[in-house]
């Protein structure tokens, strides 16, 4: 068959879109975890692409479309700086949460069926979480699952956790100390530990 005589020049590819709009991007996904009695809990998360900083999470073992609702409205009430929200196409994603979406004067910007690399930062947050927090502990019930990733996101994670493609910094920026003593601090009862200089 013959191409097709549009100019695809003219038109951004998804990788270039991610790329040029990095700073106004947040990406939004669900992933589940099983406790010790193999009860599932949800995590919702949404995370900046610009400094794979992790604005939001939340756990529900009954999640439904007006606690996805809540959850935006939680990341997103006092944002200015988010243009585009990247989601999959999970059923919890509902005509009112598309609609909640554009009244914090965000473009909704789903990815095309079964293309999980469309929301690459998302999915590898989640595979982080997975590989260095929650296939490390046993989950208890939903109140453990929340105070677990409360303390390896935000006293770890963001703070803390090098990224290559910030070059070798964290998500919330923390200068180069060259003295003082190095003091480590366990996180999660040893798993991580973060390392500053005091004087």
């Amino acid at each position: 068959m013959r191409k097709s005589k549009s100019d695809d020049s003219k038109r951004q590819r998804w990788l270039t879109f991610l790329h040029n709009h990095t700073k106004h991007i947040v990406g939004i996904d669900f992933l589940v975890v099983r406790t010790i009695f193999f009860k599932s809990i949800h995590v919702f998360i949404a995370i900046s692409h610009h400094r794979r900083k992790i604005l939001h999470f939340a756990v529900s073992s009954n999640p439904h479309s007006q606690w996805a609702i809540q959850q935006l409205r939680e990341t997103f009430a006092f944002d200015e700086t988010t243009k585009y929200v990247i989601r999959d196409n999970d059923k919890i994603f509902s005509e009112d949460f598309k609609q909640q979406i554009k009244k914090f004067s965000l473009e909704d910007t789903p990815t095309a069926p079964r293309s999980p690399w469309q929301n690459p930062i998302a999915e590898r947050v989640i595979g982080t979480l997975r590989r260095e927090c929650l296939d490390q502990m046993i989950i208890l019930n939903e109140k453990h699952l929340h105070d677990v990733l409360h303390e390896y996101i935000f006293e770890y994670y963001n703070d803390s956790r090098t990224h290559l493609s910030l070059e070798k910094d964290s998500p919330v920026h923390r200068p180069v100390k060259a003295n003082g003593k190095i003091v480590s601090r366990p996180i999660l009862g040893g798993l991580h530990h973060v390392y500053n200089r005091v004087a």
